[in-house]
């Protein structure tokens, strides 16, 4: 009687999605065992055709469990013993952790922006959904095959289908990171379909983070700030004034000094009209304390506060108070105010 043999896998750890279990002489004998672990699938191939598939659990080689094997062996009267076949281990456990990122920017047209550059990067999760299919499109018959074979056409796939998801979306570029995971949503359902069409499937897919180009980044942090001093321009025009007028009371004499100061500060003309009217009125009040004058209603002209017609126009003007200056009728003798005689 042949000698029965356990066939299995130990998973090492290691990043291999495919190995081809080595076969003595390339024969196996009835009543061997195979035993597949979780997260495996065995898979039996006679001259390079897929035959039978085998999940987790424990077999007894035997014609009622290889049924396709039978067939393709034309085995007519049961199981013959020994016979040849290859068989493979597929790993079907999650392979986490792949990193992604944009080799070149995404043109993406903004509707604050026009047309910008943006990169991003993440990762995404896979695993072999069908063993066969995964076989028949990409693994064939190689002894082993690692999952990092095909990392550069799986980033291919993840990249186009993150394009199509943006270009879609219509997020602004300010709003993305805010939508990473509607993002993230919408990429995972772009390439699902390509995944199962070659035996695995996308588990997981994450956007970490988007960046825009440099000038982009810059010209946002300045109208950031510029948005910040709008809004409190009055009291920024106020402050700097104040401080201006400070430091003139400070240096009699120097107010044309202290005007280009202001101006210095940014203040420009603004500043400069402000802290001229403002001097205008303390030199007004200044005059008016001293009694130096008064206006004529009819031409504005400065005259004499004692003066009873308008030397510019010759207007009458009304009579005053030469004491308090209270307005008084022509015809008066005495000021109603403070009682000093007029004529």
């Amino acid at each position: 009687m042949a000698i029965l043999k356990n066939i299995e896998w130990t998973d090492s750890g290691s990043d291999l999605l495919v190995y081809k279990y080595p076969v003595k002489e390339g024969q196996i004998n009835r009543g061997s065992a195979l035993t597949v672990r979780e997260s495996q699938v065995c898979i039996f191939v006679d001259k390079g055709r897929l035959a039978d598939v085998f999940l987790p659990g424990f077999y007894k080689l035997d014609t009622n469990n290889l049924p396709i094997l039978t067939k393709l062996m034309s085995w007519k009267y049961g199981f013959e013993t020994p016979f040849k076949s290859d068989i493979y281990f597929v790993n079907t456990k999650q392979f986490t952790n792949q990193k992604w990122g944009t080799v070149n920017p995404i043109i993406v047209r903004d509707k604050d922006y026009g047309v910008v550059r943006i990169r991003g990067f993440g990762n995404y999760s896979f695993k072999v959904d069908d063993a066969y299919e995964f076989m028949k499109n990409l693994s064939g018959t190689n002894s082993t095959f690692q999952s990092s074979q095909i990392t550069d056409y799986l980033r291919s796939i993840v990249l186009s289908g993150i394009s199509d998801a943006i270009g879609e979306s219509k997020i602004s570029v300010l709003d993305m990171a805010g939508n990473l995971q509607e993002l993230s949503a919408m990429v995972e359902k772009k390439v699902v379909q390509d995944f199962k069409q070659i035996g695995l499937k996308l588990t997981n897919f994450v956007f970490e983070n988007f960046s825009l180009p440099e000038e982009l980044e810059k010209a946002i942090d300045k109208n950031t700030s510029l948005g910040m001093l709008r809004g409190n321009i009055d009291v920024y025009t106020q402050m700097e004034t104040l401080e201006a007028m400070k430091e003139a009371a400070k240096n009699p004499g120097s107010a044309g000094g202290t005007m280009g100061a202001g101006m210095g500060l940014g203040m420009g003309m603004g500043l400069g009209n402000i802290f001229a009217n403002n001097l205008q009125n303390m030199t007004n009040v200044k005059n008016n304390s001293h009694g130096a004058s008064k206006v004529c209603p009819s031409c504005n002209a400065q005259v004499g506060v004692k003066a009873k017609f308008c030397p510019e126009c010759g207007q009458r003007l009304a009579t005053t108070c030469p004491e308090c200056g209270t307005e008084v009728k022509s015809n008066a003798k005495f000021c109603p105010e403070c009682g000093t005689k007029l004529k």
